[in-house]
């Protein structure tokens, strides 16, 4: 092996961890997206706030009237049509709300899927699917509390709470002074308590998305865990990280709980001290009833908005304590983050090795080297280690190194197959060409050019890719097959269908193609999903094709219509093959044989037969490895 630690690759790049803590002003885009309806809402809110101020005034007009002994006339008929604007504008305000709130949820689960579905298959190598999945539905979820409790709200509230403010400096400055004081200890209060809201909301939701995880490790394989009789273990392993929520739910709840009633004290005290002063005052000549009974009213109208604005704290850090979590995942660089900086340096490689490989060469390893991260599986390998978070790949010098100088040729229109040990890295090669990952060190060409040079929607509409798992997708028989290939017919799907010996599915349910397949495909066969999966690649016919033991769950009849269908599409396209049966690997052209990350002889099956000890052992055993 030669010394990876002085040949670094130029396009290694160290991955820098992220865990951004969400702020406000991350979370204002989200809401400026709805800023048309915003802006009605806050116009509403504002005439609310007047039609509500204007109220205490014709009370206190009432007042007088009454004292005097003259008829109250209109100004009754005044009050009752304010209390009836306030209301239609309240609930109409309520609705536009709702509705906004639950567009900042869609807009943000839009802009979350698609960031999740363009992220480097790295990432989903070192996360959790269940957690994914409870950002994209709970975290959002949150966000809906910041339009709905009382942010937009503010506005009008500033307004009314100014308002009452001047009136009731304007009628009495004594009991406002000691009003003030009031409302500045509970400002004060909560303040101090918004911060905890914000952590304890970020680690519930972390709570939540570990059950998420949880329910769906458990119900992914729920019959392996039937027939293991570990039913019972799971469930309290479920309920268990399910009791975690819960407890930092009560904590979030207890912080709540806190801030809550702060509005509700800091009015009841405030309407003590202004009765009690008050009244003394009144007693004293220095105010009227009048006045005092309007000074009263405004003092509601100014803690009303004072505890929307406690209940907008609230609401806000804990959607900033989700929002964290999406942010994590938005800030994360798509999988062609870096192919704008690694394309002019993959062809600078390329010169200066020009001549190296031929022009011939549909797939050509030089000298690749490369590492997965930590001690974790692949899952298309399992005995190798998983990928690590974020690419391009940082040096493999403190790492165990999964391909060693790898380097071989695949001639177009040619059929190769990759032979080896398990975890010997042969589904990592398929890996490399499909650029799920880029070497650490090395070049993967295609047509002599790096493939780190190409655009990877046109790599990869140049390659068919059967995984060694064959998914399938919940949906129907087309929905599978046409996933590649949109535009094709139904004709063309029953052909392709049948050519891989799959007819008896579409003949048994008088769907046809519209057949449902279930979650994972879990109405078909292992076989079956297998067949499926290699008819979708075939559909598209691409002029490589990968195949990962693409026959090692068919019995010999329909490993033997498989090759047929193979060897049918194959023709002058190139092939690579991780072969799992001997009958594979002698169709082949050329074998290539992979040894703990190196290729220890590449031939005929005759000659690897006489050359290399271990393709011997592995032909005598049928290659089932």
């Amino acid at each position: 092996m030669s010394d990876t630690r002085t040949r670094r690759s130029p396009f290694s790049r160290r991955a820098t961890a992220t865990g951004p803590r969400a702020t406000f002003s991350q979370l204002l885009p989200f809401i400026f997206e709805h800023r048309p309806v915003l802006i009605w809402v806050a116009i509403l809110s504002v005439i609310g706030a007047l039609a509500s101020l204007a109220q205490p005034l014709l009370v206190s007009q009432v007042i007088q009237i009454v004292e005097a002994g003259e008829p109250l006339g209109w100004i009754v008929w005044a009050l009752i049509a304010l209390v009836i604007i306030s209301g239609v504008i309240s609930g109409y305000q309520h609705y536009l709300l709702q509705r906004t709130g639950e567009g900042v949820v869609l807009s943000s689960r839009k802009r979350l899927i698609g960031k999740l579905l363009r992220l480097p298959i790295a990432e989903f190598d070192t996360r959790r699917t269940g957690d994914l999945v409870s950002r994209v539905g709970s975290d959002t979820t949150m966000l809906r509390a910041v339009l709905t409790q009382g942010l937009v709200e503010a506005v009008g509230g500033t307004v009314t709470f100014v308002g009452a403010l001047i009136a009731m400096l304007i009628i009495d400055p004594v009991l406002l002074g000691l009003t003030v004081l009031v409302i500045a200890i509970a400002v004060t209060t909560v303040t101090l308590l918004s911060g905890r809201v914000r952590e304890a909301s970020h680690q519930a939701q972390e709570k939540v998305g570990d059950v998420a995880a949880s329910v769906e490790r458990a119900i992914g394989a729920v019959r392996t865990i039937r027939a293991a009789g570990a039913t019972d273990r799971e469930i309290r392993d479920v309920e268990v990280q399910a009791e975690g929520a819960w407890e930092m739910g009560v904590k979030v709840a207890k912080i709540s709980a806190l801030i809550v009633p702060v509005a509700g004290i800091a009015m009841q005290v405030s309407f003590l001290v202004v009765l009690g002063v008050g009244g003394f005052r009144v007693a004293s000549g220095a105010l009227s009833v009048a006045n005092l009974v309007a000074f009263i009213l405004f003092l509601f109208m100014m803690i009303l908005p004072l505890g929307q604005a406690f209940g907008a704290i609230t609401s806000v850090n804990q959607a900033l304590g989700a929002l964290g979590r999406i942010q994590e995942i938005l800030d994360l660089p798509d999988e062609d983050a870096h192919d704008r900086e690694l394309a002019p340096l993959a062809l600078m490689v390329g010169d200066a090795n020009e001549g190296v490989l031929p022009e011939a060469a549909a797939i050509a390893f030089d000298d690749v080297h490369f590492a997965y991260a930590a001690t974790r599986q692949d899952p298309a390998d399992p005995a190798n280690e998983s990928p690590d978070e974020h690419l391009p790949e940082p040096d493999v010098t403190d790492r165990q190194p999964v391909l060693r100088g790898v380097s071989f040729q695949v001639p177009r229109g040619r059929r190769i197959a990759l032979v080896g040990p398990s975890g010997a890295g042969k589904s990592t090669i398929l890996a490399l060409i499909e650029r799920f990952y880029d070497p650490s060190v090395g070049a993967v060409r295609m047509g002599g050019l790096d493939l780190r040079a190409l655009d990877r929607a046109e790599l990869r509409a140049q390659i068919g890719y059967v995984e060694q798992d064959a998914p399938v997708l919940a949906g129907s028989l087309r929905d599978n097959l046409k996933l590649a290939s949109p535009d094709a017919s139904d004709e063309e799907c029953e052909r392709v269908l049948r050519a891989v010996n799959l007819g008896g599915v579409l003949d048994r349910d008088p769907a046809g193609l519209g057949a449902a397949v279930g979650d994972d495909g879990i109405m078909l066969s292992g076989g079956e999903r297998q067949r499926l999966a290699i008819a979708r690649a075939l559909l598209s016919a691409p002029p490589i094709l990968l195949l990962d033991e693409s026959t090692s769950s068919l019995d010999g009849v329909n490993e033997r219509m498989m090759r047929e269908a193979v060897d049918a599409v194959s023709e002058g396209r190139t092939l690579i093959v991780i072969a799992h049966r001997l009958s594979t690997v002698i169709d082949s052209d050329r074998i290539i044989v992979i040894d703990e990350g190196r290729v220890i002889g590449e031939g005929t099956h005759a000659e690897l037969v006489e050359a290399v000890p271990l393709y011997r052992d592995l032909a005598a055993h049928q290659l089932l490895v």
